[in-house]
């Protein structure tokens, strides 16, 4: 008697962490890092918007070759790459407002169509949209893409309200996060697409996280709380760190098992 044997892919191959309660919270920490680090570089350190995204784009090049490289998932190389992409989507959308006087409104719709054609791509190519499968070059290279595109298009979409709008950043912030949670109820209760439910859900962290980023870090005088943009970036990423240092020792002590 022939018995076919089929063993399903090690999920050690897939590129991307589990979606937890944990990668919720960096995810949101890594935005705020995004918004307050690019504003810390441009400002205090006085690189100048131009020489901050030079010198952020180079950086983002070498980590997403790091993870790139990497035959399977590593909490750090992952996360590094996530706050790297998040400060140059965030200059990214900087660039074309300060330097090409481009309207938030235009950014944000530009980005939105940015990122449905590359989940047109992905999904045409790969008759899917899951993270749970990142395990081919080409769906890894499209991921990021895309990810890059939410960063971008968050960026935008929480100017264009706490700005724009003139809404201020304590207000964007609850009216993204009380999105975000409308999402979850869909998902949680009434059991919508997950797939779909990640992808708006990780839009909308990104202004919801950079609301808060500027709303802890940007004066009083400007609708914030003035706790600057170092003490803000330092206090996220110290947390950011001590997370992801728990998820590397937690994975390690997976694989040995």
């Amino acid at each position: 008697m022939h018995t076919s044997l089929i063993v399903p892919p090690s999920p050690l191959l897939n590129k991307v962490p589990e979606v937890t309660l944990f990668f919720w919270i960096i995810k949101v920490m890594s935005t705020t890092v995004g918004e307050t680090a690019a504003d810390f570089l441009i400002f205090n350190l006085k690189f100048g918007l131009t020489i901050t995204s030079l010198l952020m784009g180079g950086l983002l090049l070498i980590v997403l070759w790091i993870q790139l490289k990497s035959r399977q998932y590593t909490p750090w190389k992952y996360w590094l790459a996530v706050v790297s992409i998040s400060i140059f989507g965030t200059l990214l959308t900087d660039n074309l407002s300060d330097h090409f006087g481009v309207p938030l409104i235009l950014t944000t719709s530009l980005f939105t169509i940015a990122l449905i054609i590359t989940f047109v791509l992905w999904y045409r190519s790969e008759h899917t949209l899951s993270i749970q499968s990142i395990h081919t070059r080409r769906r890894e290279i499209l991921y990021w893409i895309a990810i890059l595109f939410t960063f971008a298009l968050g960026t935008a979409a929480g100017d264009l309200v706490a700005e724009g709008f003139r809404l201020g950043y304590l207000t964007s912030g609850l009216i993204f996060g009380s999105l975000i949670g409308v999402i979850a109820l869909l998902y949680y209760v009434f059991q919508r697409n997950a797939i779909a439910s990640f992808w708006v859900a990780y839009i909308l962290t990104r202004p919801f996280g950079a609301s808060w980023g500027d709303y802890l870090s940007q004066p009083v005088g400007s609708g914030g709380l003035g706790l600057g943009t170092f003490g803000t970036s330092t206090l996220f990423l110290v947390v950011i760190v001590g997370l992801v240092s728990y998820l590397s020792i937690s994975h390690q002590k997976w694989i040995s098992q």
